[in-house]
């Protein structure tokens, strides 16, 4: 029998992480229109962004995550979900925007080096959004992020982000959504 308290930190990393996951599935769903950055240059010649950060993508990928983020809050009423790390409209919000802006900001840094749109960096690319979220609940609601986020938990999300992003690409490749498999 599987002891239910090695299980928690799993169940708590994805419960925490689940607004800040959907975003960018969402996002690249939802893309195309005008770019964020405008079409814009910087210094060095290139894109601020690039043609793959899209206004309508943001909004929909943080909308999307605030939706799901509604979803847990409602769930938490019930006494199944009564140990798990407790959402707020606030937790939400922060982990959805932050999982974009750290993506745009991983974006803006491909840009700086002369790595086109699309090209695997690793590392970078699995936890921009990590990053990102985890800055903006420090930022705006550390009380909320250091009681939940125990570095157990922290532990387990950075060992998960890695093997769900890599498993959303690959079904995003395959359903005709992204054009690379990373």
């Amino acid at each position: 029998m599987v002891d239910l308290a090695i299980l928690y930190p799993i169940a708590a990393a994805f419960w925490i992480m689940i607004p800040a996951y959907l975003p960018n599935s969402a996002a690249a769903l939802c893309g195309g229109g005008p770019p964020i950055d405008g079409g814009k240059l910087l210094w060095d010649g290139r894109r601020v962004f690039g043609e793959g950060k899209t206004v309508r993508g943001f909004f929909c990928g943080v909308f999307a995550g605030i939706c799901i983020g509604l979803v847990l809050i409602f769930l938490q009423g019930f006494a199944f979900f009564s140990t798990i790390p407790v959402q707020s409209l606030l937790s939400v919000v922060l982990l959805s925007t932050g999982a974009l802006l750290g993506d745009l900001c991983k974006s803006f840094f491909k840009r700086r080096l002369g790595k086109e749109r699309g090209t695997k960096w690793l590392l970078f690319d699995m936890y921009d959004l990590v990053a990102g979220s985890m800055l903006l609940l420090l930022v705006f609601d550390p009380g909320w992020l250091f009681k939940w986020v125990t570095p157990i938990v922290f532990l387990v999300i950075l060992v998960l982000t890695p093997i769900l992003h890599r498993g959303i690409n690959i079904i995003g490749y395959f359903t005709g959504v992204k054009k690379e498999p990373w």
